[in-house]
This record gives structure tokens, C-alpha cells and sequence, in this order.
């Protein structure tokens, strides 16, 4: 987990996390097992070369533009709204345009089996080729918060880039979250995976609105 001390260490872990991100994004297809599929979304996942769970890849394609469907997915104003995962979020602080300190919190799964958990992550959005890269990394930082569990988001992301005549695009994520506490890892898998794919649903609707 990170820690953000000064304006050096912000711009450092900054550019360590778009060039983990993109690294992510050029592994070989051959590396990746499928965790789940739907119609229209699929879920892929590999050893996390960042702790001993998984780093998980989901693809999927969203009408409308990289522009607009970045703006849902990053914080702000729109995320609180359509997530269905997501129970509270705060900016703790605005760091720049592209870049800030987020806490958040997350409903309990699977019954319950895992309980809410809330999060404290760097976030950064940036250019990625003819399209948009928004990307976070947990920060150290703090007090916990009574009645959750906090979790760990190693280096993940998402890449949207437009495909058909820029009237929609191409949805890329990397997800790879420690929970923390004792769980089963298949309940985790669960999670991960059918959280990923309402992720998608979430989004498309909220984009029709």
C-alpha cells in the first residue's frame, strides 16, 4: 500500500501506476483463464503478481463514448449513483484535475459472507492512446471505519477506447482486490467475478439515462 507524503511522490506513484496498468494490459492472452462470461462482458483471471489472490481482467463494449463513460466510472459526481456496489464516497482531497484521494465503501456479498468493506485509493485519469486510462492504487491513510473491514486495491484500472465510428467503445478493466479477513477463496471468485459483470450492467443503464 502506498502513502502520498509530497507533490514528488504523487507525480512518481502516478506514473508507476499508468505503466503497471499498461503492462497489464499487454499481457499475452494465452496467460489469462475464464472466471465467468455473459452475453456480452467477459471475466478472465491470473496469480496477482501484487499478493496472493488474483488479478481479474473484464471486456465488454458501451455505447457511447470514451469521454462520457469515463466520467461515470471515475470519482465524481455520477459514480454514488449507478454503482450498486458502492455505498458511500467521499474526494478526500483533489490532488489535480486528474488526480485525487478517494474513500469509499462497499455493500456486503454473497449473504454477507463478505462483509462491507470500505477503501482509501489514489485515483488518476489520463489520455490513453485515442482514448481514456482512469486508474487507482490504495493509499495509507486514515482512521478506519467502525463497522467495515478495510480492504486493499492493488494497482487497477480501467482503458476506454472508441470502436465503431466512435459510437461506442471498448471497456477494459483490471481488478485486483485483498479483502482482507478470512474468506473462502472461492466466495471471493464469486464476488469478484459477478461483480464485474454487474459492473457493466450498472454502467450501460446508467449511461442510457
Amino acid at each position: 500500500m502506498s502513502s502520498l507524503s509530497d507533490d514528488v511522490h504523487v507525480t512518481s506513484l502516478r506514473s508507476k501506476l499508468e505503466e503497471t496498468l499498461v503492462s497489464y494490459h499487454h499481457v499475452n492472452a494465452s496467460e489469462w483463464n475464464i472466471a465467468k462470461k455473459s452475453k456480452d462482458v467477459t471475466v478472465w483471471r491470473k496469480r496477482s503478481e501484487e499478493f496472493s489472490g488474483f488479478l481479474y481482467k473484464a471486456e465488454g463494449t458501451v455505447a457511447d463514448t470514451p469521454q462520457r463513460t469515463v466520467e461515470y466510472i471515475r470519482p465524481g459526481p455520477y459514480r454514488l449513483n449507478w454503482d450498486s456496489l458502492m455505498t458511500s464516497m467521499e474526494i478526500v482531497e483533489t490532488l489535480d484535475q486528474g488526480s485525487c484521494v478517494m474513500k469509499y465503501t462497499t455493500a456486503g456479498q454473497l449473504w454477507n459472507i463478505i462483509s462491507p468493506r470500505e477503501f482509501v485509493d489514489f485515483s488518476h485519469t489520463t489520455d490513453y492512446e485515442n482514448g481514456l486510462l482512469s486508474c487507482g492504487v490504495s493509499v495509507d491513510r486514515d482512521e478506519h471505519k467502525q463497522g467495515f473491514v478495510r480492504g486493499i486495491n492493488h494497482p487497477c484500472g480501467w482503458f476506454c477506447v472508441p470502436v465503431e465510428n466512435c459510437t461506442h467503445c471498448l471497456l477494459t478493466g483490471y481488478i485486483q482486490t485483498d479483502l482482507r479477513g478470512i474468506l473462502p477463496q472461492s466466495a471471493v471468485d464469486t464476488a469478484m467475478a459477478s461483480g464485474l459483470i454487474n459492473f457493466y450492467s450498472d454502467l450501460r443503464q446508467a449511461l442510457k439515462m
